[in-house]
């Protein structure tokens, strides 16, 4: 018998999400990564959407008490080390996750999910507010990318200066921190700043041309959870998570004829 009744390093995260058919993002991508990382993954799916690597062609909403009901059974019994957000589509699913992280009591990771990589919406307009007012204030990092940060403040966000005004802007609602994604923003290199309230953290790296960026945003939030549930640092977490998605992006297989998944297990292949 080996078993053990707490691997204490893997790293338990709960996955609120929706269902991508595709396997690039949502909880496919999010399970792929926290494995690959060491970690345990378990879900509760908010929707399943009808998706490949050209668009979004239907969202499937799942009812809100069985939403509840998947993730109170994981963290009764299961339990959590940190809980990661994704699509939750509107008002009533974020008011819902905003009780159940403050009932887990663990790091929450919130990528605020707005649009799917072709535009198609996955988060109703009127829940902006419970987004803002809810949720946002438990999130012990939040990780929007340009558009979805200037949706959230009402700002324009196109260069580097503007995406250091937004995170300001959003540290002000409450968050412990935020990762402002810069891969909209052009330029040659990437450059997403980490703040916090008394700390800025710059990394940068060389811009990737490619069509295979579906999932970036899920996996890269997958992976910050990932190292806040094994005890890494933030600024540990966010370096680890950025180079595990970097090297997924390089090492994409090419499937489909748009926006294509990236490579999760690289590191199995390393291995």
């Amino acid at each position: 018998m080996h078993e053990r009744l707490h691997r204490q390093d893997l790293g338990r995260v709960l996955v609120i999400a929706g269902s991508d058919s595709g396997g690039g993002a949502g909880v496919q991508a999010d399970i792929k990564t926290i494995a690959m990382l060491g970690g345990h993954a378990a879900t509760a799916i908010t929707a399943v959407t009808v998706q490949n690597t050209l668009g979004v062609h239907g969202v499937f909403p799942i009812p809100l008490e069985i939403v509840e009901a998947q993730a109170r059974a994981v963290l009764d019994d299961i339990g959590t080390d940190a809980i990661k957000t994704g699509m939750l589509g509107d008002a009533a699913t974020v008011e819902l996750v905003a009780r159940l992280i403050e009932s887990a009591d663990v790091p929450a990771v919130v990528d605020p999910v707005m649009a799917a990589k072709d535009g198609s919406p996955l988060l109703e307009s009127y829940a902006l507010s419970a987004l803002r007012a809810r949720l946002i204030p438990h999130a012990t990092l939040l990780t929007p990318n340009a558009p979805e940060a200037a949706l959230l403040t009402g700002l324009a966000v196109e260069t580097t200066d503007d995406l250091r005004r937004a995170g300001t802007a959003l540290l002000e609602l409450g968050c412990d921190a935020v990762l402002m994604k810069g891969g909209h923003i052009p330029g040659l290199r990437v450059i997403d700043i980490l703040m916090t309230p008394v700390a800025e953290t710059v990394f940068e790296s060389g811009r990737i041309d490619s069509r295979h960026t579906h999932g970036t945003g899920c996996t890269l939030a997958s992976a910050c959870a990932t190292g806040l549930a094994q005890g890494l640092g933030l600024d540990a977490a966010v370096r680890r998570a950025r180079d595990y998605v970097r090297e997924a992006i390089v090492r994409a297989p090419g499937f489909g004829a748009g926006h294509g998944p990236l490579d999760h297990a690289w590191p199995m292949r390393d291995r």
